[in-house]
């Protein structure tokens, strides 16, 4: 992570801000010592199962599968022609919230048709941003979504897309079966 520089103005605050500051007094062992409890409290009993019935073992959390890339030559198809697109959203203009919802909505529909592959226009950002900045903070934070528990019951994967379709401001979307949870895979 790169730091920026501070401004002149900035630097006497900060100076100002750290000769203001007195460090905290150190506390003597004789007053740890006193302010500590003697004694732990006592452990909570464990309660045991009746005799003859054995514990029901705890219900392990559905896994959720890693995302998978589209593999080379389905992302090849799809950027001559040969493999179409299902659907495109647009999140050009939108706020975060706005965004986000409409991701969820609209790949959530998507996969309800029946759709594999959908196109995902986030935007590149502006020219000689930086990634910390806050430009092009949807192109950064669409893959955050897509890996997130909730999109996982809809998405298998997802790639960049071809310059075709937008290349670095875009992504192929590859989705899963409509009715099929993460849960049972």
């Amino acid at each position: 992570m790169s730091r920026r520089r501070l401004s002149d103005d900035e630097r006497v605050l900060w100076k100002g801000v750290t000769r203001s500051i007195a460090p905290l007094r150190r506390i003597a062992k004789a007053e740890l010592e006193d302010a500590l409890p003697l004694a732990a409290p006592p452990p909570k009993p464990r309660i045991k199962p009746a005799p003859g019935r054995a514990a029901p073992p705890p219900t392990p959390k559905p896994a959720v599968p890693p995302l998978a890339p589209l593999t080379r030559k389905t992302k090849k198809r799809i950027a001559r022609g040969t493999h179409s697109i299902d659907g495109r959203l647009d999140l050009h203009g939108m706020t975060q919230a706005q965004a986000h919802d409409a991701l969820f909505g609209f790949l959530r529909a998507k996969q309800a048709r029946g759709s594999k592959v959908v196109l995902v226009i986030t935007g590149k950002g502006a020219r000689g941003s930086d990634d910390t900045g806050g430009r092009g903070v949807l192109k950064r934070m669409v893959p955050l979504w897509l890996g997130l528990p909730e999109f996982r019951s809809l998405v298998i994967g997802f790639e960049g897309a071809a310059i075709g379709h937008g290349g670095e401001g875009a992504l192929y979307v590859n989705l899963r079966k409509s009715g099929r949870s993460t849960a049972t895979l």
